[in-house]
């Protein structure tokens, strides 16, 4: 991944998407070592931060990756860590295994980790934000917000260790808001919809449960709203901004999310789907919504 985008004029998509995607193969197990895990609906069992999962092999890979849904832990398949885990094992750490090695190594790097990954969620949506021709007037700072965030993620584990990463995501959070304003006002989602009392501004919303079958969300900011186990069957989300959505066992079968931006893998695998659910090119229709898990 550059340090800097050399041409200005172009958004910085295609080849730094690439290395936002997880890349197991290319990882030392990172998410299944440093990240604690309570048992629940989403974790078979209790597993404290720092301690290897029981199904983590000694190849750094998983055990029961084809049987995770049947087996307990659904909240594996739901999880992305947005190329945290390559870059903080082949970049910050030079390729070096936590395995074998001092305890402080592995600590340290299972302390980079989280901070690593949500660095790399941040780019995410700067990269996203870059491709919205409707976020034109905020492209430059857009770009300079995305080259400063990846010169951070190259940071030592001392450095990272030190770096006070909720002021930083404050301060992409105002471009991010910024860029859905922009984008869902020419999608028409500024103000009121065309329904009586329509608000498109649904941000933090409680929605659990919500009936929400076949709603008009068109261009509706639904930043951080709770929508786990809504029925969004046949619901129009285009342009919505979902950015922060918790869309955890929520119903989008035969749902249109055709241009809604600040979606995220996690969110939707998450969520219910179909064959007939209409989703963002960003982002890839889970396994299980065909296969019935």
């Amino acid at each position: 991944m550059p340090d800097q985008i050399a041409d200005p004029s172009v958004a910085p998509s295609a080849d730094l998407s690439a290395d936002l995607r997880g890349d197991c193969a290319r990882c030392f197990g990172l998410c299944c070592v440093a990240l604690p895990f309570a048992r629940s609906a989403d974790f078979a069992t209790d597993k404290p931060a720092g301690k290897p999962c029981a199904n983590l092999r000694p190849d750094h890979r998983c055990g029961i990756h084809a049987d995770l849904r049947q087996k307990g832990f659904t909240g594996c398949t739901v999880y992305d860590c947005f190329g945290a885990g390559q870059k903080v094992s082949q970049v910050t750490f030079g390729g070096q295994d936590w395995r074998g090695g001092p305890r402080e190594h592995a600590r340290r790097m299972f302390d980079a980790f989280p901070v690593v990954r949500q660095l790399h969620e941040m780019l995410w949506y700067l990269t996203e934000a870059l491709g919205l021709p409707a976020a034109r007037p905020v492209h430059p700072e857009l770009r300079e917000a995305l080259e400063r965030t990846e010169r951070l993620t190259r940071q030592t584990p001392e450095e990272l260790a030190a770096l006070d990463v909720a002021a930083h995501r404050q301060e992409v959070g105002v471009l991010l808001r910024r860029t859905s304003e922009l984008v869902r006002a020419a999608a028409g989602g500024k103000g009121k919809g065309k329904g009586k009392g329509r608000s498109r501004d649904r941000r933090g919303a409680d929605l659990i449960g919500a009936r929400l079958r076949g709603a008009d969300l068109r261009g509706t900011s639904l930043r951080g709203a709770c929508l786990i186990a809504a029925d969004l069957t046949g619901a129009d989300l285009r342009g919505a901004d979902l950015i922060g959505a918790d869309l955890r066992d929520a119903d989008l079968t035969d749902a249109d999310l055709t241009g809604a931006f600040f979606l995220t893998q996690p969110q939707v695998n998450a969520a219910r789907g179909s064959a007939g659910t209409r989703l963002p090119a960003s982002v890839t229709r889970p396994v299980h919504w065909t296969a019935g898990g």
